[in-house]
């Protein structure tokens, strides 16, 4: 059940930088500045809460049992669904290293997807394999490992209707070059999953990747005599950065230098979760792979970490509490700055006027979650 909301009153809003004071109207679905101009609907008190955007996750494979990747709108529906209920109001969700009819599937699928009134919008796809390093599989099949090919991303494109917003390549292995330049103008290229060195990294940042997977995941370490790819992204100055602040995947000291590095206005909180999230422990599938999930692992069979089953909101709160990130600086990286990378920021993740109205509350003293708003609609 949802309820129409009129206004947001009492609570601290962000306003992009920090929090203060503040009223929030709502008018067909998005905030408007003018009171005058809101819709007749419940007005929420929101005193003794912070008033944040909706969440935008661009990098999780699936919630509730379901994965993009199995091309199953019912599927898509649940992690809709429950994506919502956690505050995370926009998504993303990314394919895996997997034949490019499975790709198709999963494709059309989001392709079709149109949410109901609890669920979240499905504003893109990412494609995460299978353009990456046989090396730096991670959880990723290695089976389907294939080298950056541009005609089947624009067969994938065609049939996704445009929905492809990220695509992973690793910058090193043959047909790279070609692919950034090609693509560099239609759709967000990221370094992932990768091998390659400084002078690769930045060959590919120069040419036009503007993104960086799972920051320190699945790619060379900085060393002070081989630098790898994560100085030549923050040298760069355009390049955004993910980061998994599950406290599994990174020492929280990592997650803190990785802010300091890009700036708040460059990094991007990401869940990374796969089909367990919001269920319990036990052995669930991720592209043909077996996962055991205890707590909050995820590990193949090799011992491998394998994603995460902590959502966008979770580690949010995670970075906050657990890692001495500012509340402010994590709200940007989990609803902003993803925004802009998927090209959006008209839309989601701000509380401006003219923006889609997705809000959440967060209770002052402990950040538990205690609502949201989708689309204007109380959940």
């Amino acid at each position: 059940m949802t309820t129409s909301v009129s206004a947001i009153v009492g609570g601290k809003v962000f306003n992009g930088a920090d929090f203060e004071a503040g009223e929030l109207q709502i008018a067909d679905g998005q905030f408007v500045g003018d009171v005058t101009a809101a819709d007749d609907g419940e007005v929420v008190d929101a005193t003794g809460c912070y008033v944040i955007p909706g969440l935008v996750d661009l990098h999780f494979h699936g919630s509730a049992g379901a994965d993009i990747s199995d091309g199953d709108l019912e599927g898509l529906h649940k992690m809709g669904a429950y994506e919502a209920s956690r505050g995370i109001t926009a998504m993303c969700p990314a394919t895996m290293t997997l034949p490019e009819d499975v790709l198709t599937k999963a494709a059309e699928a989001a392709a079709a997807y149109v949410p109901a009134a609890n669920e979240a919008d499905l504003v893109g796809i990412n494609m995460e394999g299978p353009f990456i390093s046989p090396d730096k599989v991670g959880a990723q099949n290695p089976e389907f490992v294939r080298n950056p090919s541009v005609e089947e991303f624009r067969r994938l494109q065609k049939v996704g209707n445009g929905l492809f917003k990220l695509v992973d390549i690793a910058p090193e292995e043959p047909g790279a070059d070609d692919f950034i330049e090609q693509l560099g103008d239609e759709v967000r290229i990221s370094v992932a999953h990768t091998s390659c060195d400084y002078e690769t990294a930045a060959h590919a940042f120069e040419e036009g990747a503007r993104h960086l997977t799972h920051c320190y995941n699945a790619m060379p370490s900085m060393h002070h005599r081989k630098p790898g790819p994560i100085p030549a992204a923050v040298e760069n100055g355009d390049v955004t950065a993910e980061i998994i602040a599950d406290g599994v995947h990174i020492h929280p000291a990592m997650v803190r230098l990785a802010f300091h590095m890009f700036g708040d206005d460059h990094m991007i909180l990401v869940s990374d979760t796969l089909r367990a999230a919001g269920l319990g422990d036990g052995v669930y599938d991720l592209g043909g792979q077996d996962v055991t999930v205890k707590g909050y692992e995820a590990r193949i069979d090799n011992g491998a970490l394998a994603g995460s089953v902590s959502d966008l909101m979770r580690c949010l709160y995670v970075a906050v509490t657990e890692m001495g990130i500012p509340l402010a600086s994590a709200v940007k990286a989990a609803s902003a700055n993803p925004a802009r990378a998927l090209g959006l920021s008209e839309k989601y993740g701000s509380l401006e006027p003219g923006h889609v109205a997705d809000a959440v509350l967060l209770d002052e003293q402990t950040l538990e979650l205690k609502g949201v708003i989708l689309r204007g609609q109380l959940l």
